[in-house]
């Protein structure tokens, strides 16, 4: 569909590049002729990530190990990137935080968990980035990470719904503002790409989710890495360079044909489901934050 040079000369930015949504729109980027810099916050993981992406693509991969939480971190980062001379020309806002709970058991610890990452460490991002943009003249693209549940709400997972509708009013919002400044704005709302993190608390406990979303899909299928790739590469090019401000639903018609959310049937769950659910989750977050250590 693209030719192999499509995004060549471009330096791209992807917020939890090292695992996930993140690594497959970086691997794509490469094969099309970018380079990539990979953040996120478990350095082991982005430098076995960045290793073997420089395996196939020499060179053309960095990473830096950022908790893009902390504003005065990501600004020192995109800092160092330009004086290395290689500052980001693109950027995919990815990074996120997200796990299922009833509303009414979530901490306000739990809220910030998410919040903190997908709204604040997404403005802190976009904000150090487009700010160095915007003073030398060179203009941009951004595309951020999105949900469909921007438009319908979901169930049990309110921490990220609320940032991600943010995240959607952030991008109409900066299009307009940023557009003189030769700024463009999009959002991707994928539907189910599966990766393993993500199902371990979204999905915990079960073996094939794809089965079932599979027979509720009017496509008939899940996403995948090249689903992604093609699209996030077409908005921060060029050839996508007067469109901005929108979001794109990338879920083979899944919101459409299926309503509020992804979780609706968790509304069958008793305490013991949610019991389990919690376990699960709690021990995919250990093993995460022992990476970090």
């Amino acid at each position: 569909m693209f030719a192999p040079d499509f995004m060549a000369g471009q330096r791209v930015l992807v917020t939890g590049g090292g695992s996930g949504l993140g690594r497959m729109m970086a691997e794509f980027l490469l094969a099309h002729g970018a380079e990539v810099e990979i953040w996120g916050r478990r350095a082991p993981v982005l430098e076995e990530a960045c290793g073997e992406l420089n395996a196939t693509h020499p060179g053309r991969a960095r990473f830096q190990a950022v908790d893009i939480k902390d504003a005065d971190a990501v600004e020192a980062a995109i800092a160092a990137s330009f004086a290395a001379g290689h500052g980001p020309t693109r950027l995919i806002n990815n990074a996120a935080g997200n796990f299922i709970s009833r509303t009414e058991d979530l901490s306000h610890r739990g809220f910030r968990a998410v919040s903190d990452i997908v709204f604040n460490g997404t403005f802190h991002v976009t904000h150090a980035l487009g700010k160095r943009w915007i003073s030398e003249g060179t203009g941009g693209a951004i595309v951020t990470i999105l949900v469909t549940w921007i438009w319908t709400g979901s169930p049990f997972v309110v921490p990220s719904a609320m940032s991600k509708a943010g995240l959607d009013a952030m991008t109409k919002s900066l299009a307009i503002e940023w557009g003189r400044h030769g700024i463009r704005l999009n959002g991707i709302a994928p539907g189910l790409i599966p990766t393993e993190g993500m199902l371990a608390r979204i999905r915990p406990g079960e073996n094939d989710p794809a089965a079932k979303w599979n027979a509720r899909n009017p496509l008939g299928r899940t996403g995948t890495p090249e689903d992604i790739g093609r699209l996030a590469a077409f908005l921060l090019s060029d050839g996508a360079g007067w469109i901005t401000g929108q979001t794109v639903a990338l879920d083979g018609g899944q919101w459409l044909a299926n309503g509020a959310g992804s979780y609706t049937e968790y509304l069958a769950w008793g305490d013991a489901e949610w019991a389990e659910a919690r376990e699960r989750i709690k021990a995919r977050n250990a093993a995460d934050k022992a990476q970090r250590a």
